[in-house]
């Protein structure tokens, strides 16, 4: 017997994998819904591959629905958007973390988690379209120190076709958002909490166009050297755009190429300050023709990680400054 056998208990009509070996000739097993059960090493015994597919078609003749109720699958359009990470609960204590694939991607993929500047390994491999992979579990009562979650996704598909970008993102739980995204796991079709990685407001904020990231993602799944996560850098509380600041000539920049740089900035401090753990920080934008403060408004109002943002520093720089508080 190994670990990840299937196996069947004499004395019962449960099945299930072999998860781990305990003292005591005592083997764990995990059934249905991610429960798992210690049982004695003599009261179980080992499927064999032939003999689930024997059992698999001896369940018993299949009904035929009339030919009048037989629907004829359509061409469905190609679903672009669809990877999620949840949570469920396996009891009152523990939680198990999946990623979702339900799309019609083909995705390579890497999970990873860090603490204190230090990367775990959590998964890696393929998800096939409409799949899932269970990638660990953690404990409730550690809640406010779990780890700062990494995702990196490649995409693929048959045939010729412009692919997205590598996909990254990174994630810190949050208890007033964690509880929030309660609802049906995709996919699995259990309660949990979920969260999309893919969704609309993260393009650019969490697409990496870096050439030497992708290089290291495609050698980790290729069995390559295996890489280091660089530590996410912790930015200032408060963050001047002034582009003089950003190391800009204004002299020798266009308005647009000025409000671009400035809204990059922004972008990346504030994702910097999210996966850090940060509970606020400031960017000064100055009062001007409010270009650049109400397009940071705008994105701010809509960014899930945000819990509100107002006026800052009144008194130092008048309506210059915009404070951003973090779920």
């Amino acid at each position: 017997m190994n670990i990840g056998d299937k196996v069947r208990l004499v004395h019962g009509r449960e099945e299930g994998i072999i998860y781990a070996f305990l003292p005591g000739n005592v083997v764990e097993v995990e059934i249905e819904d991610g429960f798992r059960i210690p049982v004695l090493r003599n009261e179980i015994v080992t499927i064999s591959p032939v003999e689930s597919q024997r059992m698999m078609k001896d369940e018993g003749p299949q009904k035929l629905a009339p030919q009048r109720d037989s629907i004829v699958p359509r061409n469905l359009p190609f679903a672009e958007k669809g990877i999620y990470l949840a949570f469920i609960a396996i009891n009152d204590l523990a939680l198990t973390m999946h990623v979702v694939n339900n799309s019609d991607w083909t995705l390579p993929f890497t999970a990873s988690s860090i603490t204190d500047q230090k990367t775990t390994g959590l998964g890696t491999g393929l998800l096939l379209p409409r799949s899932s992979q269970k990638l660990t579990e953690l404990m409730m009562k550690d809640f406010e120190n779990w780890p700062v979650f990494e995702f990196r996704v490649l995409y693929y598909r048959e045939g010729n076709h412009i692919l997205p970008q590598l996909l990254t993102k990174r994630m810190k739980c949050r208890a007033q958002s964690f509880y929030k995204s309660k609802g049906k796991v995709p996919l699995l079709l259990k309660d949990g909490y979920v969260f999309q990685l893919d969704e609309e407001n993260l393009k650019k904020e969490d697409i990496v166009s870096d050439e030497n990231l992708s290089i290291s993602l495609k050698n980790s799944l290729l069995g390559g050297n295996q890489s280091v996560t660089e530590p996410i850098p912790k930015p200032a509380e408060v963050i001047d755009l002034h582009i003089e600041k950003l190391g800009g000539n204004v002299s020798k920049l266009s308005n647009e190429t000025i409000l671009k740089t400035q809204l990059e900035a922004f972008e990346t401090n504030l994702e910097r300050a999210i996966a850090n753990g940060m509970e606020e920080i400031t960017f000064i934008h100055g009062a001007g023709s409010g270009a650049l403060k109400n397009e940071l408004h705008r994105r701010l109002g809509k960014h899930q990680h945000v819990h509100y943002f107002k006026d800052a520093l009144k008194e130092k720089f008048g309506y210059g400054a915009t404070l951003v508080k973090i779920k």
